[in-house]
């Protein structure tokens, strides 16, 4: 009986080793992206409104700009831009009638496994252009900002993602996005390791 429970656990284990371990695509993803993150003041129903009116302005006036052709090349677009997204931000603020101020920032950030129409990308830690509106403590609105694949956001519709991968992905990476939810279970197995490790 304990070698039968041995064998029972050490499966267990093998299973949960397998599920973890980095698929074509997966390590590489979180290199490939550049992830948008924008914190509102609060919870309240006029602050929600301007991160999302923030969000819009932002995604209007610079996303078509990032179709660059890798990571690197939009890192460095968006570092030269963050002025200027800033100013964006504070004037659409400032159009609301709102005195808050707004931070900005390039880094790598913690995300949980998140869904964005039909595309889902596996919890990890990504560069992120983060903007935090006020005292930011309100809901965030998280997008991948490079490939531009949020740009319909701004519009309110949203569009099917393309049928081939787009610029700066591999065809393995944009697999593994775009996939038919094979990955959720692993996903999720990921966002618990890694809320483990933090």
């Amino acid at each position: 009986m304990k070698k039968l429970t041995l064998y029972a656990v050490g499966l267990v284990l093998c299973a949960l080793f397998l599920a973890v371990m980095p698929t074509e695509g997966e390590e590489g993803i979180y290199r490939s992206v550049v992830r948008l993150h924008i914190l509102a003041n609060s919870d309240g129903e006029e602050d929600q409104a301007r991160k999302l009116a923030v969000r819009d302005a932002i995604l209007a006036t610079y996303g078509e700009e990032l179709n660059c052709p890798d990571r690197a090349a939009a890192e460095e677009h968006i570092l030269s831009l963050m002025p200027a997204i800033k100013k964006t931000a504070e004037d659409t603020l400032a159009t609301h009638g709102c005195p808050d101020t707004v931070k900005i920032s390039f880094s790598e950030e913690r995300y949980p496994t998140r869904n964005y129409g039909e595309l889902q990308f596996p919890a990890g830690v990504y560069p992120s252009l983060r903007i935090v509106i006020g005292e930011g403590e309100g809901q965030n609105w998280w997008c991948v900002l490079f490939p531009p694949l949020c740009l319909d956001a701004a519009t309110g519709e949203v569009a099917p993602p393309p049928e081939e991968a787009p610029a700066g992905l591999t065809d393995a990476e944009w697999r593994l996005v775009s996939g038919d939810g094979r990955y959720e279970v692993r996903f999720r197995l990921l966002e618990m390791l890694s809320e483990i490790a933090a």
